[in-house]
């Protein structure tokens, strides 16, 4: 079958157009994430009552399942560690809980019955920088040294981030 030269045209801007648009496309219907609720860190015995991974970096629409690995855990997000138009999110008790993360910041959530052994974690959606600071003086008036060490701790992490990335 003989192609006319318009033909080749299309045939060619489909090609070129593909790994711009492609990837677009896939990135659309978002990626699904875990986040494991334990008693202790498989990695660290000395940390007890935690999330795995307790930093997480995701795309806006994008699904994070925090899954009740061990019993007596949920997720809970902290009003004031989430920005502005986000919908605030409380898992049951042993309940599995997926939340898509539509708006761009970070989110601080913590475990409900252990935020005070410093069962917290944070999830950086899209460009997270904007309401950093805000994360940053609602964890210092956290209550409990725990949690306010631990959230000092990934914060640490996020900054890290922000540094390597230069999105400061």
């Amino acid at each position: 079958m003989k192609q006319t030269r318009r033909q080749h045209l299309v045939l060619l801007g489909a090609a070129l157009a593909a790994p711009v648009i492609l990837p677009r496309m896939v990135r659309a219907a978002g990626q699904s994430h875990e986040v494991a609720m334990l008693n202790v860190d498989p990695e660290d015995s000395k940390q007890r009552m935690v999330f795995k991974p307790a930093v997480l970096r995701v795309q806006p629409g994008d699904t994070v399942k925090f899954v009740a690995t061990d019993r007596g855990h949920n997720a809970v997000s902290i009003k004031d560690m989430a920005p502005d138009g986000a919908v605030a999110f409380k898992g049951k008790i042993n309940e599995e809980i997926e939340i898509t993360f539509d708006v761009p910041g970070t989110y601080g959530y913590v475990c409900q019955p252990h935020q005070a052994m410093g069962m917290i974690g944070f999830v950086m959606v899209g460009d997270f920088t904007a309401n950093l600071e805000a994360v940053r003086t609602a964890a210092a008036a956290l209550k409990g040294r725990p949690s306010k060490d631990r959230a000092a701790e990934y914060l640490t992490q996020i900054d890290a981030i922000v540094t390597e990335e230069g999105l400061a």
